[in-house]
């Protein structure tokens, strides 16, 4: 025979930081469904996810993944995009595609003094 199942707290099961569904004191706040522009920010970091799916080298459930791993104080702090390549960016560091140095040298280059 089975145990009984623990009962819940009121507020629920308990839920990660980024899962925020049904959250009561979200409810009340206006969702912006206006139409937006990408920025060229926001197009470079999806061509880049589309690359790297297409290559076979991170797929749509890693970025999940990753984006969910980031740290609540981050994620509340960083846009849609902004996450998407946080999380592209420790896949690609965890896989040893790019390690950290590499990455600053190139977050330090400034053009045209950079190579590719």
């Amino acid at each position: 025979m089975s145990a009984a199942p623990a009962s819940l707290p009121p507020e629920g099961p308990p839920r990660a930081h980024h899962d925020m569904g049904g959250v009561p004191k979200f409810l009340c706040e206006p969702i912006d469904i206006t139409a937006h522009t990408l920025t060229d920010f926001d197009r470079t970091v999806d061509a880049i996810r589309g690359i790297l799916g297409a290559k076979g080298v991170m797929s749509v459930d890693e970025l999940r993944r990753g984006i969910e791993a980031i740290p609540e104080a981050d994620y509340a702090r960083l846009s849609y995009y902004e996450r998407w390549i946080r999380s592209i960016t420790d896949n690609l560091m965890a896989r040893g595609v790019v390690t950290e140095a590499e990455l600053r040298a190139a977050l330090d280059c400034t053009p045209p003094d950079c190579t590719p």
